[in-house]
C-alpha cells in the first residue's frame, strides 16, 4: 500500500513515499481503506519532534518505528474485518481519530473496531467527516466537558479561526453563550458567521484592554498565557490552553488558591463527541471550514502550508478520488475557504 513516512525530525521534506505491506485486521480489528485525512499542526509538530518534551511518547531521536505514518483523523470504507468484529460491515463508511497509534497518511488503516470512530453520514462527503473530527472533538471536550459552558457565559475563544476554533465558536453559540473571537482580520467574517458576536483582529487589537470579562478563555492556538489572560477573566473565570506543560503546573497551583483557574486535560477517547458530532453532520447543524485539498502525494506542501501557522479551519489530504474529491493539485484556497453545512 501507498504510505508516507518520517524517519527523522525535521522539515516537511523529511516525509517520503513508500510502499508498505497492506495490514491484515485479526480480532475485533477493522481494515478502513483511507479516503481523506487532514493535516493538523499537531502532526507539523510531531514531524519535527517539537515539543521537545512530546519526545518521550514518539522517540527521543528519532520517531519511533510504530509511529512514522503520521496522519491523526481519518474517513474512509471498512474493506475488512478481524473474526471478532462484530460493530462494523464491510461497505460501510467510518470517519475518527487513530489517536497515539497514528497511521491516517496512509492507503490503509487498521483499527480494533472499538477505537474512536463512527459511521459517517449519507451526505457528509469523506472530505468533510476528516475535517470534522479533532477539531470538534477537542473543542466540545474543553468546553462541554472541562468548562461545562451555559447558556449566557461570556467566552472568548482565542485562534477562532482554526481547526478547533471554528468549531468552538459553533459549540459556545449553540450552548447559548456570548462569543467572542480572537484571528486575523481576513476571518473576522467567517468567524462573525459562525457565531461569534465579537471578533478582535489580533494583529491591531488588544482584547485585553477592551475591559472585557470571560466566564472562559479558550486558547486553541496556545498563542496567549494565564499571565497575560488573567486580567479579562471573571472572579471564577476559567483558562483552557490545549498545551503547553507550564499550564499543568498552573491547573494545580490555581485549583488550590480557588477564584480564576487553569483547567487542561487530553481528548483521547472521543466516543461521546463523535456521537454528537455525528448527529450534528446528520441533520446539517454544522459547518466544516476546509482552507486547501491536497492528494496524498503533495503531503509535503500540505505540511509546508500548515507550518506557515496561517490556514482557516482546516487542510484536508485526499487519497483516492471518491467523492468527486481532486487528486491534483491544492484546491479551496485561503481566499475560497469553503463553508459546508
Amino acid at each position: 500500500m501507498r504510505a508516507m513516512v518520517y524517519r527523522r525530525y525535521g522539515p516537511p521534506e523529511v516525509l517520503q513515499p513508500v510502499e508498505l505491506p497492506t495490514p491484515s485486521p485479526s480480532g475485533d480489528q477493522v481494515l478502513i481503506r483511507v479516503h481523506a485525512g487532514t493535516v493538523t499542526s499537531a502532526e507539523s509538530g510531531m514531524r519535527q519532534g517539537l515539543p521537545r518534551w512530546g519526545r518521550i511518547i514518539i522517540g527521543p531521536f528519532q520517531p519511533r518505528r510504530g509511529v512514522r505514518v503520521l496522519g491523526l483523523e481519518f474517513a474512509g470504507e471498512v474493506v475488512a474485518t478481524g473474526p471478532d468484529a462484530q460493530r462494523y460491515r464491510v461497505g460501510e463508511r467510518v470517519f475518527g481519530f487513530t489517536g497515539f497509534a497514528l497511521g491516517a497518511n496512509a492507503e490503509y488503516l487498521c483499527l480494533p473496531e472499538r477505537a474512536s470512530m463512527t459511521t459517517i453520514p449519507n451526505r457528509v462527503t469523506y472530505a468533510e467527516a476528516a475535517a470534522c473530527v479533532d477539531g470538534f472533538t477537542t473543542a466540545w471536550h474543553f468546553l462541554r466537558r472541562i468548562a461545562r459552558i451555559e447558556a449566557g457565559r461570556k467566552v472568548l475563544v482565542i485562534g477562532a479561526s482554526g481547526s478547533i476554533g471554528t468549531y468552538a465558536v459553533q459549540l459556545a453559540a449553540r450552548t447559548g453563550a456570548i462569543v467572542h473571537g480572537v484571528c486575523s482580520g481576513r476571518n473576522a467574517a467567517l468567524v462573525k458567521s459562525l457565531g461569534a458576536a465579537r471578533v478582535f483582529d489580533y494583529a491591531t487589537e488588544d482584547f485585553t484592554a477592551g475591559g472585557e470579562r470571560y466566564d472562559v478563555v479558550f486558547d486553541t492556538v496556545t498563542r496567549s498565557s494565564y499571565r497575560g489572560c488573567r486580567p479579562v477573566l471573571a472572579p471564577r473565570g476559567v483558562y483552557l490552553p490545549t498545551t503547553g506543560m507550564i499550564n499543568n503546573v498552573l491547573a494545580l497551583s490555581t485549583a488550590l488558591t480557588g477564584g480564576r483557574r487553569v483547567r487542561t486535560g487530553m481528548s483521547v477517547r472521543k466516543h461521546e463527541a463523535l456521537a454528537e458530532l455525528r448527529d450534528l453532520l446528520d441533520h446539517d447543524r454544522l459547518r466544516v471550514v476546509i482552507d486547501r485539498t491536497y492528494p496524498i502525494a503533495e503531503l509535503v506542501e500540505a505540511h509546508r502550508y500548515v507550518d506557515t501557522g496561517r490556514k482557516t479551519g482546516n487542510v484536508v489530504i485526499t487519497v483516492s478520488d471518491h467523492d468527486g474529491q481532486t487528486t491534483s493539485s491544492a484546491t479551496s484556497p485561503l481566499s475560497e475557504s469553503r463553508i459546508t453545512r
